[in-house]
């Protein structure tokens, strides 16, 4: 997409670019040998890097793009200040506003990501298109590095489905919508999933015609069925024309406009969005080389120690994982720098991955759903609290969402968590620490919460727990000796 010289915020996209791929950047004369390689300046890419260097490892980092990956430059970053930005200001012409404030908070938070901090850190970072020539050695602008260790961190990219027509209507993916210099009148998403769905509400909410066309019959169709249809009435209700369990048959760009066809039916926008899957980027690293395989959708193969087929080669983040977060890579890092610069002990195994999709209102799940729990035939009780029913719901007048805990029915060993409404990513954090360290449900009776909050529903379930499990007996027993202390 070719921009205008001057657009909104255009000021800090240059200040932006400076930072994360300077143009006058030279790349440093490499180290005869590096303890590691690092192919990828995403967020797996950057902690492995820094961490190492910090440990005192000679290391190389080479990206081809821009340093921060999707997550700063194309994902979570600009979508969630232009989502924060418009929910302050629903239905307004405020695009060139809300545009300008995404790419102010893009270049500030670029500042920790930048070349200039990694080569103070002591990493020779390498802008550039890495290729492997063999398993210790890639290749980057015609200059050999070497490595004892080698971590591809390359990332993901948007997917286009094979829908005719699509590819040549030259679709938006997340990787070009935020290049935007004006708004569009009607805008088509095709993909209902939390890309899909947050960035409908975003436009809809300045007073863009969002079209929003999905297969299943609800948005968030891998979250539970309640979370994806409360999602989808509030879509509904921020103006979004949702085309429910609709299979785009085609595509056609019309001069100016872009036709799509679904069940039979046109639809006009002045864009189309694609947000439906992703697809790692493994294709161009030249892997058999190095004896690296790959599986479906080009992701690379691991074990629980992400190692690869090659156990010289790591691999971290969205490049090798199923569940692609900025915050899985980041732990997927952590692993990597320990297996590969010292023992391979750590692992991915006791990994408890949340995730969050920041409509509004927000859907937060970790652990195990219901539909796995009953697939596997696994025993589980549900604890539930919505929020319209604690104090802090009604002093809001906000009875929107719910909190939803899946425990082991002896002992409340925590299973899963899904949670609905305001804030619900903040609100899921406590389960969160409470399954990562073992805390049961009723050991959470005993924190004491600020009064009156939303996270007084963990109280409120651990309490119902408790009474819950005293048994007949013990009733008894209590009531016995309540009945002989209250004599004289």
């Amino acid at each position: 997409m070719t921009l205008p010289v001057t657009y909104p915020g255009s000021d800090q996209d240059q200040r932006w670019r400076r930072l994360v791929y300077p143009a006058d950047y030279r790349n440093p004369l490499p180290a005869r040998r590096y303890h590691l390689i690092v192919i990828g300046a995403g967020p797996a890419g950057l902690v492995t890097a820094i961490a190492a260097a910090g440990l005192g490892a000679r290391v190389a980092l080479v990206e081809r793009e821009a340093m921060g990956g999707d997550c700063l430059n194309v994902g979570c970053v600009p979508s969630k200040a232009l989502l924060e930005f418009t929910a302050k200001r629903a239905h307004t012409d405020c695009f060139d506003a809300a545009f300008a404030w995404l790419r102010e908070v893009r270049a500030r938070i670029a500042e920790h990501d930048s070349v200039e901090r990694y080569v103070a850190a002591g990493v020779d970072v390498f802008l550039g298109a890495a290729r492997f020539l063999g398993g210790d050695t890639v290749q980057v602008e015609g200059v050999s590095l070497s490595a004892r260790r080698i971590v591809i961190a390359s990332g993901a990219r948007a997917a286009v489905p094979p829908i005719p027509g699509l590819a040549e209507a030259r679709p938006l993916t997340n990787e070009t919508v935020f290049d935007l210099s004006e708004r569009p009148g009607r805008l088509a998403i095709v993909g209902g999933g939390p890309i899909g769905s947050e960035l409908a509400q975003a436009f809809s909410r300045m007073n863009v015609e969002v079209h929003l066309f999905e297969m299943a019959d609800r948005v968030l169709a891998l979250e539970s069925r309640e979370a994806g249809e409360i999602v989808s009435k509030a879509l509904q209700s921020s103006g979004v024309r949702l085309h429910l369990n609709a299979s785009v048959a085609s595509v056609e760009r019309r001069g100016r406009e872009v036709v799509v066809t679904a069940n039979g039916i046109q639809t006009r926008a002045d864009e189309v969005l694609v947000a439906a899957g992703r697809r790692a980027n493994s294709d161009d690293l030249d892997l058999e080389r190095a004896g690296v395989q790959t599986g479906p959708g080009g992701l690379i193969i691991v074990d629980d120690y992400l190692r690869t087929t090659n156990r010289r080669i790591y691999a971290a983040g969205d490049v090798c994982a199923r569940l692609q977060f900025t915050h899985n890579a980041d732990a997927h890092a952590r692993i990597v720098v320990q297996n590969a610069l010292f023992f391979p002990t750590a692992t991915t195994r006791r990994l408890n991955m949340p995730h969050c999709t920041y409509t509004d209102p927000e859907v937060a799940q970790v652990g195990r759903s219901k539909t796995e729990l009953e697939r596997d035939g696994s025993p589980f009780d549900t604890w539930r609290v919505a929020f319209g029913d604690l104090d802090r719901g009604r002093a809001q007048g906000d009875e929107q969402g719910f909190a939803e805990v899946l425990a082991a029915p002896n002992d409340g060993r925590i299973l899963g968590a899904t949670i609905v409404g305001r804030d619900a990513g903040e609100q899921l954090a406590a389960v969160c620490i409470a399954m990562t360290n073992g805390l049961r449900l009723g050991s959470l009776a005993k924190t004491v919460l600020p009064y009156p909050t939303r996270a007084q529903y963990l109280r409120r379930m651990a309490d119902e727990f408790n009474r819950k499990r005293l048994t007949p007996s013990a009733r008894r027993l209590l009531g016995a000796w309540l009945k002989w202390n209250v004599r004289p």
